[in-house]
């Protein structure tokens, strides 16, 4: 299989997601957080866009999302999560596992994915993964097996704010 092409269209998707603005219904709308949702035209199902603002350059922001160590402190849905394989600097196989949870009435599950990070100009990222085959890491029968159709996470910087203020005495 051809890792890097595969990362490369899968980055693509995602940044595809991004800029498409038509049919997506916000469910959830907070100060700091905005859901949206879309039937999927990939698959049975459906999408979901969450949209913030985190303080941080979009550079030191998708470092911190992939990095194995880093993700196992902010995503406590992870048990594990390990690179298995580096294709290069920015593409690479991990192995994950999640937490069961419902009282253990949904099983964990483990999942192989191809991870890519891809900077662009303008100081943008995205960081997308989608599940693979690798060999190895054959199903194994103590989880199910995953699969993660393409997504990940665009990070961009804001455009230049600019503040109007009246004032009416």
């Amino acid at each position: 299989m051809d890792y890097k092409a595969v990362a490369q269209q899968t980055a693509q998707e995602v940044f595809g997601y991004n800029q498409d603005t038509s049919g997506w219904k916000v469910i959830k709308n907070s100060k700091k957080v905005t859901v949206s949702i879309k039937a999927s035209k990939r698959f049975v199902g459906n999408i979901y866009r969450v949209e913030g603002i985190i303080p941080e350059s979009s550079t030191k922001l998708s470092d911190f999302l992939y990095q194995p160590g880093n993700r196992l402190i902010w995503d406590k849905s992870l048990k594990a999560y390990n690179v298995v394989h580096k294709i290069d600097s920015d593409t690479f196989i991990c192995y994950i596992i999640t937490q069961s949870f419902a009282m253990s009435s949904v099983s964990s599950r483990d999942f192989i994915d191809l991870v890519f990070i891809k900077n662009y100009e303008g100081n943008m990222a995205i960081i997308s993964s989608k599940s693979v085959d690798f060999p190895g890491y054959p199903p194994s029968s103590n989880y199910v097996r995953g699969c993660n159709h393409p997504c990940g996470y665009v990070c961009s910087p804001l455009k230049e704010l600019i503040c109007l203020s009246s004032s009416h005495l």
